[in-house]
């Protein structure tokens, strides 16, 4: 039993360091500016109400914000969530559709879009993670869950911008950013 517990303490640490690294470190998404994002349908839950998303069809309103989440109702992607609610009205504002995607199925994705994404854009539903690997936004170290990874999507399909990190805290703040730095180009 003593050489159990040595054993044990012993891998604590590499376990801390490699748990930390993946929080810390963040993911290398495949899917660089200028890149052409695949398209896609599925069903999604908009204050769960299901109908399909289809990626082109959003295009043809103007740029995506699609955003890639591990799971609903897990802490990170609650704040997630959240925060996508809360800036909803300022990428309507400059023009822009969120979607979140991950590998929950759409009943879990009506109740997380009325309460976590508090009705304000869609959640779409990949199972089978279909749409995750077109974007490479699959976690290596989570099979079967999707990375936190964003992407600005611009109308002719291509990508304008790309992020990604395990912590769901800058997502918002660099998809806006991205997306004025974008927007003020496409004045000139």
């Amino acid at each position: 039993m003593n050489n159990v517990v040595r054993y044990s303490r012993r891998l604590r640490l590499p376990l801390l360091v490699a748990l930390l690294g993946c929080v810390l470190i963040p993911a290398e998404a495949a899917l660089k500016a200028g890149a052409k994002a695949p398209d896609f349908s599925t069903e999604a839950s908009l204050g769960g109400v299901v109908s399909t998303f289809s990626l082109a069809e959003a295009l043809k309103q103007g740029p995506v914000v699609l955003y890639f989440y591990p799971a609903a109702f897990t802490s990170g992607c609650t704040v997630e969530a959240h925060d996508f609610a809360e800036a909803t009205e300022q990428f309507k504002a400059l023009g822009a559709t969120v979607v979140g995607v991950s590998h929950d199925d759409i009943a879990t994705l009506n109740k997380f879009s009325v309460s976590e994404c508090r009705s304000k854009f869609a959640v779409a539903a990949d199972p089978e993670q279909k749409i995750s690997k077109a974007y490479d936004a699959t976690m290596w170290y989570w099979p079967g869950h999707s990375d936190r990874t964003s992407y600005l999507i611009a109308p002719d399909g291509s990508v304008i911008y790309t992020y990604s990190a395990l912590a769901p805290d800058g997502h918002v703040k660099n998809l806006l950013a991205a997306l004025k730095e974008w927007k003020s180009k496409q004045k000139s």
